[in-house]
């Protein structure tokens, strides 16, 4: 049975490392690619990082009803999983894994239910996601303050997951999320 691991964290959390890490360890997984409204950032690519879409060509979308899930996560900022993402990969015979915001993982844990396994990483406290943010240096002063009120408003609905797991050493949550996935998949 084709199955939905779904990853949501606040932005910094680690959720993208934990998803590449286990997309490289676990050949039965492969990534939905989200759509998005934001700027490419360097080394991203096109139908491979996300797909880069204009908000005009976002909007059509929905009004065709082409998204399993959407948000604007800010101000003309969108994200969404493209219906067809899911089909592609379970037509290519592999479960889903997700790399998706908390909002978007709670509303395809709904629609797929036992299907789907929603895991919330957590960082370890609010100051250390401050801290990984900086280091990323993609945001600016402004977005750095706009994402941690968001991680706030995130972590309340972390009890809504199937597992909370904090990512406070990383060659622990691998592994910790190794053996979870593996589980998972072989029920």
């Amino acid at each position: 049975m084709s199955k939905l691991v779904i990853f949501s964290a606040p932005s910094g959390s680690g959720k993208t490392t934990v998803v590449k890490h286990l997309l490289n360890s676990n050949d039965d997984l492969e990534f939905s690619i989200s759509a998005t409204t934001r700027a490419k950032r360097p080394n991203e690519v096109d139908g491979k990082d996300y797909y880069f879409l204009t908000p005009d060509e976002f909007e059509k979308k929905l009004k065709n009803d082409e998204f399993l899930e959407h948000e604007q996560v800010y101000e003309g900022l969108y994200y969404g999983t493209l219906k067809s993402e899911v089909e592609r990969i379970w037509s290519n015979g592999k479960s889903v894994i997700f790399d998706v915001d908390v909002v978007g993982g709670l509303n395809i844990k709904k629609i797929y239910g036992k299907k789907a396994l929603a895991v919330f990483l957590r960082p370890p406290s609010i100051d250390e996601l401050m801290t990984r943010l900086k280091n990323r240096e993609t945001e600016v002063e402004h977005e750095l303050e706009q994402r941690i009120g968001k991680a706030n408003e995130e972590l309340k609905f972390e009890k809504q997951f199937d597992i909370v797991l904090i990512n406070n050493i990383l060659a622990h949550t691998l592994k910790e999320t190794e053996s979870i996935v593996k589980y998972f998949l072989a029920q």
